[in-house]
């Protein structure tokens, strides 16, 4: 199967399972903040949260091994891919021992940290121990999941976890809306990753039989990877600078503001995940065949592929910005209730880190690619300039604060650093050529709003009352933008070769048949 048609896939495979679990995720998000009440959903948010800070160290292994993985996979060498293999196995076995010793002294200050709470401390503890025990299955059981995600399976991964996720969701509105039971749901979300985790491990079996799954090495081993060690050193950094951008909302809300809060942020997060998520899964795979595409070493291609992703991320991230702006307060009023609408200049900046999130993927997918991981001192700016502009302003302005600390640090680094560092040690090229690009799918995007904007008046939003309102107003808002924001887009080079190459795939693929 060829890059695309594998990208293709896990695309195909990614939407079809977005679209069972949205309705579930939503009626369920619904059904647990009535049932069990903000405080609990904001607790398992913040306990979630503390033990992403545990995975940090995870080093970013499995984002290495990718890349240390796309030649041999390339080459169909089997005594390699095992060999790599087992070296992940033993990293992540020694991780693992780690994560549960961590989590075992962290337990010790709960008692503390949620002092506050009218939450029982055994419901705190069953649902931190809970969600350990769950994260630690990656660790000791379902490490070669990254061998599918290298070789652009990401399908097989969606389907199995989002197949569990659901009927695991189901689960647990049935008992929460019959029995509203704690320690019951708090249990699901132990057996139900227990589950998946040995459905994936089948499944790798039938996928790769010749693949040694406990296939043990000596500390020895590390000697012959010692290029991979090294940047797994180096990606650790960077691997902070992440889960600071994105893991530590929850906890600073929880002790800048409260911790109702949380959930009520959360609920917010929610929506911005699952958009997020449907981009991913409409780009399952995109990361290794990047990979397999620099490995070809033919710049003009490469160069033409980028332009291609950076004008459809463009595409995506402005569609998904304005219909969010216009659409999420509607929808949460209809959805929650007034109660749980935030500030809206919360949501501007929400918005404005979700388009930059965006646009800096091709950027990322890339330097992963080129293994360009030593640049630790931008990480560590990253993260200083997000927490202290966080922390400063969080006591101002509240969550609002928060999101301006991530917006600070996303500015800066991520859309001023990474790609010339990427232009100069990864295409080695000047990087005027990204600005110039950049600029003009930004002109292309304001523009568009300008025009947009005035026209959005006409489309009388304040009559949304209920889900078909809302349903109608979307697809006018939707094809609102198309018609404006396409037109622009196409004044773009990368644009105008990313819809030849659709409309190449579409004759080959259907109209030929």
């Amino acid at each position: 199967m060829s890059r695309l048609k594998k990208t293709i896939k896990n695309a195909k495979v990614g939407v079809f399972f977005y679209l069972l679990t949205l309705f579930v995720h939503f009626f369920s998000r619904k059904i647990f903040l009535e049932g069990l009440g903000d405080e609990f959903i904001g607790l398992t948010s913040t306990l979630q949260s503390i033990l992403g800070f545990l995975n940090l160290a995870e080093l970013g292994i499995g984002t290495v091994i990718g890349v240390t993985l796309y030649g041999p996979l390339f080459q169909n060498d089997k005594n390699e891919i095992n060999k790599i293999t087992a070296l992940i196995g033993y990293l992540y076995r020694k991780i693992g021992l780690w994560i549960f010793l961590s989590g075992l002294i962290i337990s010790i200050f709960l008692p503390i940290i949620f002092s506050e709470t009218t939450i029982n401390l055994p419901i705190v503890f069953f649902v931190f121990f809970s969600f350990l025990t769950s994260s630690l299955l990656g660790y000791f059981v379902n490490y070669h999941i990254v061998i599918l995600q290298a070789d652009q399976k990401s399908y097989i991964v969606s389907s199995i976890y989002q197949t569990v996720t659901i009927i695991k969701l189901i689960s647990q509105c049935f008992l929460v809306y019959y029995y509203r039971a704690y320690y019951l749901w708090i249990l699901l979300e132990l057996v139900f990753p227990v589950i998946y985790a040995l459905l994936l491990r089948n499944k790798i079996k039938r996928e790769y039989p010749w693949l040694i799954l406990n296939n043990k090495q000596p500390k020895s081993i590390l000697k012959e990877y010692p290029k991979t060690i090294m940047l797994i050193k180096q990606t650790f950094i960077h691997k902070i600078a992440n889960f600071v951008l994105g893991g530590t909302d929850h906890i600073l809300i929880f002790v800048l503001v409260n911790l109702k809060s949380v959930a009520f942020f959360g609920n917010y997060q929610l929506i911005f995940q699952k958009i997020t998520q449907l981009t991913n899964n409409f780009f399952g795979g995109i990361e290794a065949g990047v990979g397999n595409l620099v490995a070809e070493n033919n710049y003009n291609n490469i160069r033409k592929v980028f332009w291609e992703m950076m004008s459809l991320r463009f595409l995506l991230g402005g569609f998904m910005c304005i219909n969010l702006y216009f659409l999420i307060e509607p929808f949460i009023l209809i959805w929650l209730g007034e109660k749980y609408i935030l500030d809206q200049g919360i949501l501007i900046l929400m918005l404005v880190n979700l388009f930059i999130s965006q646009v800096r993927t091709p950027v990322e997918n890339f330097k992963n690619a080129y293994a360009l991981f030593w640049d630790i001192w931008a990480p560590i700016v990253e993260v200083i300039l997000n927490l202290s502009v966080s922390l400063v302003f969080g006591r101002l302005w509240g969550i609002k604060g928060i999101m301006f600390g991530t917006l600070t640090s996303l500015v800066v680094v991520v859309l001023f650093w990474k790609p010339y560092f990427l232009f100069k040690h990864g295409f080695k090229k000047n990087v005027l050529e990204y600005w110039k690009g950049f600029i003009k799918l930004l002109l292309s995007l304001l523009f568009s709003l300008l025009i947009i904007g005035r026209l959005i008046n006409y489309l009388n939003l304040n009559s949304i009352i209920n889900y078909l309102d809302w349903f109608i107003s979307s697809i006018k808002i939707s094809f609102l933008i198309l018609i404006v924001y396409v037109p622009f887009l196409l004044l773009n080079q990368g644009f105008r070769d990313l819809i030849q190459r659709f409309n190449s795939l579409l004759i080959k693929n259907y109209l030929k048949k």
